[in-house]
């Protein structure tokens, strides 16, 4: 271990590493930056807070993807939690700014204290993976419908952008999403769709709120983020760091995650986690032939990461200035992948299929009672569903 500590850094880096790391951020923003847009306007930020979101989130993936990289001298990747976005984006409901931020900070301790305690992976256990499963794919189904509601007011462009994923999943699939985006912002340039005379570059300025607290957001947004987050993104990311190869400490990991997503909450880091499929871009052999110097390759991705926080403003502003339909559908369009692994997930086993589906349906369905979203009483009647069919499992 000792030998693995006194390597050294810029010994170790390589081109491919830093363009591997480049990669990795280019796939992971441009796939669901949009989502983070819509999310941020879901629970009432003001054009300045979406800026002081994207400064909190790039600080957070670039602070943890570089400490936490170099600590363990294995590429740590981090990313923002896309379907906890996609869930404020159909949950938030009614829940003001202050008591979301209340709730990102709620969520952020929780995800920190199962990680420094060790029980991550039995709290996990304890939500089954096919309810998890089941809610996030009723969260993101919003999404891909989207993709086919705007071909009803822009058919031209949302069938180009359809047409350019299709192709590019069978031709380049690793980058398919971001040739999606540049069509659509090409058609929409030609259409004159594009606002972009008010854009200009500019560093973020950080927006601090003191987060509040009410029992609609602790069930409507944090219980439902932490769940969705630690399910479908830090699970996931556990199990590419494993296949990968490295014997990575989860435990501090998980938990150093949730210190600097707690400091970072009331800015707008609503949630971070460990990546999963840009992950992978920075463990493979793209990144370097010696796994021992794929850490690099992180390290690098931090880099990039920190300086698309800086520039947070005009990532906001590039954002505001598309039209909603090319927002929806390569929003949409990047969540494909996502919804068929969860369905797939949730109806895996027979035994958990039709308490998997009624939280699907639920979570899809929108409900809100008590001024709670439905992704949680989407959980509740899976679980409600689980007692019934499986008393013996869930005594």
């Amino acid at each position: 271990m000792s030998g693995v500590a006194k390597r050294s850094l810029w010994r170790d880096l390589s081109l491919p590493s830093v363009v591997a790391g480049f990669i990795t951020v280019l796939v992971g923003f441009a796939s669901s930056a949009v989502i983070v847009f819509q999310a941020a306007q879901a629970v009432g930020a003001t054009q300045a807070q979406i800026a002081s979101w994207m400064w909190a989130l790039g600080l957070g993936m670039g602070v943890t993807c570089i400490g936490l990289s170099l600590r363990y001298r294995v590429p740590v990747v981090t990313a923002w939690s896309t379907p906890g976005a996609a869930m404020l984006v159909v949950g938030a409901g009614a829940v003001g700014y202050s008591d979301a931020i209340g709730a990102f900070v709620l969520a952020a301790v929780l995800g920190m204290l199962a990680g420094f305690s060790g029980v991550f992976a039995k709290v996990m256990r304890r939500v089954p993976m096919a309810l998890a499963a089941g809610m996030l794919a009723g969260v993101l189904l919003r999404f891909g419908l989207d993709v086919f509601v705007s071909m009803g007011t822009q058919l031209g462009m949302a069938l180009a952008m359809f047409a350019t994923w299709l192709a590019g999943r069978r031709l380049f699939p690793r980058y398919a999403v971001i040739a999606t985006l540049l069509v659509g912002v090409a058609v929409s340039a030609a259409q004159g769709l594009l606002h972009v005379e008010a854009l200009r570059v500019e560093l973020a300025v950080p927006v601090f709120t003191w987060p509040t607290l009410s029992w609609q957001a602790v069930f409507g947004i944090a219980l439902p983020l932490f769940v969705v987050t630690m399910a479908s993104q830090n699970i996931p990311g556990v199990a590419v760091i494993r296949a990968s190869g490295y014997d990575t400490p989860i435990s501090p990991v998980i938990g150093w995650i949730g210190v600097a997503n707690t400091v970072l909450a009331p800015f707008g880091a609503y949630g971070l986690n460990l990546a999963a499929i840009t992950a992978a871009i920075c463990m493979g052999r793209e990144a370097h032939e010696d796994p021992a110097r794929r850490y690099t390759a992180a390290v690098a991705a931090g880099a990039f990461y920190l300086l698309v926080g800086l520039f947070g403003a005009t990532v906001a502003a590039v954002f505001a200035a598309f039209p909603k339909e090319l927002v929806a559908c390569v929003a949409g369009i990047a969540l494909f992948g996502t919804i068929a692994n969860s369905l797939a997930t949730a109806l895996r086993e027979e035994a958990d299929r039709e308490a998997a589906l009624v939280t699907f349906l639920v979570t899809a369905s929108g409900l809100s009672l008590a001024g709670i979203g439905s992704a949680f009483w989407g959980l509740v009647a899976g679980g409600i569903c689980l007692v019934v069919l499986r008393p013996r499992m869930v005594a």
